[in-house]
Parts: C-alpha cells; sequence; structure tokens
C-alpha cells in the first residue's frame, strides 16, 4: 500500500511541475491580437493559434490528474488505521510506564502505618464531614 501512495505523490508532483511549466508557457489572451496583425509568432511550430489549443488541453488533462491524484491521497489518507485510536494513544500504550518520583523529606509516606494524625500537618483545619444538614433548602 505503501509503494501505491509514493507513486501517486510522484505523479502529483510531476503533474504540478508540468502544469506550472505549460502555465508559463502559454501567451495571455491580448498576446491574439498581436498575433492577428502580423507581429508575434503567427509561424510557430502549432500555427497561429494551434498552440493555445494544444497547450490548454495539456494543462487541462495535467489539472485532472493532479485532482484525481489529491482526491485519492485525501481518501487514503483519512482511513483509520487497523489498530484504531490516536498515535498518542497507540505510542502510550507501547511505552514502558515512567519510574516514580522519589518523595520529599516530609511526605506522607513517611508515617507509621499504625498511626494517623489527628490534623493535617499543614496547620490547615480539617474539613467537616459532608452532611445533609449542610445544604440550605429552597
Amino acid at each position: 500500500m505503501n509503494v501505491v501512495l509514493n507513486i501517486l505523490v510522484g505523479v502529483q508532483m510531476l503533474a504540478a511541475l508540468a502544469m506550472i511549466g505549460l502555465i508559463l508557457v502559454q501567451h495571455g489572451k491580448g498576446a491574439d491580437m498581436g498575433a492577428a496583425f502580423g507581429s508575434g509568432s503567427a509561424g510557430s511550430l502549432f500555427g497561429a493559434s494551434g498552440s493555445a489549443n494544444f497547450l490548454s488541453r495539456t494543462t487541462a488533462v495535467l489539472a485532472v490528474v493532479f485532482f484525481a491524484c489529491t482526491l485519492v491521497l485525501a481518501y487514503f489518507g483519512h482511513a483509520r488505521p487497523a489498530g484504531g485510536g490516536s498515535l498518542l494513544e497507540r505510542a502510550a500504550v507501547g511505552a514502558p510506564a515512567p519510574a516514580p518520583a522519589s518523595a520529599p523529606a516530609g511526605s506522607a509516606s513517611q508515617i507509621p502505618a499504625g498511626s494517623t494524625p489527628a490534623a493535617p500537618a499543614t496547620g490547615a483545619p480539617a474539613a467537616p464531614a459532608p452532611d445533609a444538614n449542610q445544604i440550605p433548602s429552597k
């Protein structure tokens, strides 16, 4: 599948570069007026008006190829992978768990298991337990 996508990207790039070249080679609408009165390149390779038809049709074909490649690449780029989920989720599943950070000197991990403090060490009063009497009625 990756080979097909790489080929499509290559065809799209070549079509874009060829379109740029063909658009730059074409004459503007005002250039035909000079050729009608005898100046300019009336005796060119494709004739007086042949180059306009050839170049414009080739540009149109290249534009269709470019847009078709763009639509196909957008379709395949939007398709969900078989594993599902985002790239971050898949990276988190395959990555090892981070090591726990070391506890600071005055943390709760140094409190013995058998004793519980009556109040927090920060000096702030303990929050009262939630009770139905604390909720104001309407």
